[in-house]
């Protein structure tokens, strides 16, 4: 977690953290729908709600052909411009992020989260603007918790999952992201990691509009 007002890190497991590397799964629908967004593929976030709303292993079929349509030259271009995992787009390209090619840290996730929630990442405002507002969320007058979730299948065919996103409270970001993996491949790791969550943070104070 980073606390952006304290410029301060809390983390645990600081290797697997920082140079540990694994396919992004559905936390990709990020970028691929700012690059959709960006380059007039979508005109809107319509068709961008049901793809994001969707927090399943597999999800809707929303965002299905969303590759193609963008063209993988283009594609290349965005990841390699964003710095974003390793930039191996190899493997089809509506799947590239789920089949272990395109590889990612925790690290560069909270980066890139924490720059498409302050219009950092090098596209129009506009896009970043729409798919933060598509983004699953929770909201009271306590706090807003916003997030996106991604699973997939290592090589040794253990079930890895993301959680990444923030929360806000009283305009003051905190960024996150979890990164857990177990032996069951058929679990559903998506509430999991949102569960985690929550009762890492309700501990240190969240939730209660006070932070």
């Amino acid at each position: 977690m980073f606390d952006n007002g304290q410029g301060r890190f809390t983390i645990y497991n600081l290797p697997r953290y920082k140079d540990s590397a694994y396919a992004p799964g559905r936390t990709f629908d990020i970028i691929r729908a700012l690059v959709a967004l960006q380059t007039g593929v979508l005109k809107d976030d319509a068709s961008l709600k049901g793809a994001f709303q969707d927090t399943t292993r597999f999800g809707n079929t929303d965002l299905i052909g969303l590759g193609g349509q963008i063209g993988k030259d283009t594609l290349k271009k965005w990841i390699d411009s964003l710095r974003y995992g390793n930039r191996d787009i190899g493997g089809p390209i509506d799947s590239f992020w789920f089949d272990n090619h395109l590889k990612v840290t925790s690290d560069e996730q909270l980066g890139l989260i924490k720059r498409l929630y302050f219009d950092q990442l090098p596209f129009y405002n506009r896009p970043q603007k729409l798919v933060r507002g598509v983004m699953p969320a929770e909201i009271n007058s306590n706090y807003r918790l916003v997030y996106k979730t991604g699973q997939v299948l290592t090589e040794n065919r253990h079930a890895l999952g993301w959680v990444l996103g923030w929360v806000e409270e009283n305009k003051h970001p905190y960024f996150f992201v979890i990164n857990l993996e177990t032996e069951d491949a058929a679990k559903d790791l998506g509430p999991m990691g949102l569960h985690i969550v929550k009762n890492i943070l309700r501990p240190m104070g969240f939730f209660e509009g006070k932070k």
